[in-house]
């Protein structure tokens, strides 16, 4: 995975290729929690029977992690970082119907 999200350069990589760490600024995370919503719930309960992709959940998850990651970069941008390296995701459930979705990897200034 690279992409550049707000000009900061992010890979789940420890290095990126072609560029130097020139320094490490931390770890930085961003996560949000989320809670389905009660009518793709029963929708999702009906195709469940049927089978199939869920896909209000494919794009409930797709924007979790967009928003995730938008708050880790915005971490990484406050310690002055160009990139973040070894980005990982994590999921937990918080309470009955809602999960939170964290982003977390290490702020660096790259050359």
């Amino acid at each position: 995975m690279e992409q550049t999200v707000q000009g900061i350069l992010v890979v789940n990589t420890e290095t990126i290729p072609g560029m130097m760490i020139t320094e490490t600024l931390g770890v930085v995370s961003g996560s949000t929690v989320r809670a389905k919503h009660l009518g793709k719930d029963i929708f999702a309960g009906l195709k469940n029977i049927v089978g199939g992709e869920l896909s209000q959940y494919t794009e409930l998850l797709q924007e979790s992690r967009e928003e995730a990651v938008g708050r880790m970069v915005a971490d990484a941008m406050s310690r002055g970082a160009n990139a973040v390296v070894n980005v990982r995701f994590a999921t937990s459930a918080i309470t009955a119907g809602a999960a939170e979705l964290f982003a977390y990897g290490t702020a660096v200034k790259a050359e």
